[in-house]
């Protein structure tokens, strides 16, 4: 059987962004492709944000015009708010379509001491490295994204033996397994999507930390202990942020415990700073990189 890749060329801005647009058609997930670069851990993070490849694949019977023009109705709607190009349509032979991804998939560092490289790749581990080891298959979670890559520098400078860790929308685990690797106990990561609770098991397995994460499917609603975490990380989008804190979030965070949260564009600052003030939540520290920024509250200490 022959396979329909639908492909959409961004910068790393755009990436998983496309991604969630994208992953109500594919079957069998979506990839991230780094086009044009050599693997290797020493990226230019400028050169690879020019160079991401979005791609979900169709079995070829399913190949309609009205399949093809939803996707590209629901691409146009995302161009809306951040310029995104048409899609490509392309045969793909069976033999090919599985794993062709991989290639381009190549180990990159984060921050200090973080460095995520594919499952099937030899990891170049200097000494101090924090590995993670990653198949992100379908799931959102590759680290190339702006706002994941803020997570996991916010991960390296906060996390400290024994803080307790909320992962809320985990995708592929990797926040919670880089919070592993700095021996964060108890760590609990949650997704509304099933196959994201499969790959971030997987990714746990993988790394020798599933004994110390628990991995669920569900979210805020599914906790019924409040101010137990110490930290909490967020990176989704900010509607669902949101949401979530209207729903409580806050609640969830013991004195003095922080939140990150991530997935935010810069024009929706506004709005999630006067949702963290509504819950009494202090602002502590904004990064931004490009149009995405990230934002670390905090629970007053004494209540």
């Amino acid at each position: 059987m022959n396979w329909i890749r639908v492909s959409v060329l961004v910068d790393g801005e755009a990436a998983e962004g496309v991604a969630d647009v994208l992953r109500p058609f594919a079957y069998g997930g979506v990839s991230l492709e780094q086009d044009g670069l050599e693997s290797g851990a020493n990226q230019d993070w400028s050169i690879l944000d020019d160079h991401i490849t979005v791609s979900i694949y169709l079995p070829a019977r399913d190949d309609t015009p009205a399949k093809r023009r939803r996707i590209e109705e629901a691409l146009w709607h995302l161009g809306q708010c951040y310029p995104i190009p048409s899609p490509t349509f392309a045969i793909i032979a069976e033999e090919d379509w599985a794993n062709a991804w991989k290639q381009h998939y190549c180990s990159f560092r984060v921050g200090q001491r973080i460095l995520v490289c594919p499952a099937w790749e030899e990891p170049d581990v200097h000494t101090g490295d924090i590995l993670l080891l990653m198949d992100p298959g379908m799931a959102f979670g590759t680290g190339l994204h702006p706002s994941t890559r803020m997570c996991l520098e916010a991960v390296e400078e906060l996390v400290r033996p024994g803080m307790s860790v909320l992962d809320l929308g985990t995708g592929s685990g990797i926040l919670a397994i880089a919070a592993a690797r700095l021996a964060a106990s108890p760590i609990l990561a949650l997704d509304t999507d099933r196959v994201a609770v499969q790959a971030a098991r997987q990714n746990c397995a993988r790394n020798g930390v599933d004994e110390g994460i628990q991995v669920r499917q569900g979210s805020l609603a599914d906790l019924q202990l409040d101010g137990q975490w110490d930290l909490a990380l967020v990176n989704i989008l900010a509607p669902a942020i949101l949401q979530l804190l209207e729903d409580g979030l806050g609640s969830q965070m013991r004195p003095g415990g922080l939140l990150v949260l991530s997935g935010i564009i810069e024009e929706q600052v506004p709005k999630i700073l006067h949702a963290l003030r509504q819950q009494d939540i202090a602002l502590v520290k904004r990064v931004q990189m490009k149009d995405w920024v990230t934002l670390w509250g905090q629970r007053p200490a004494v209540e």
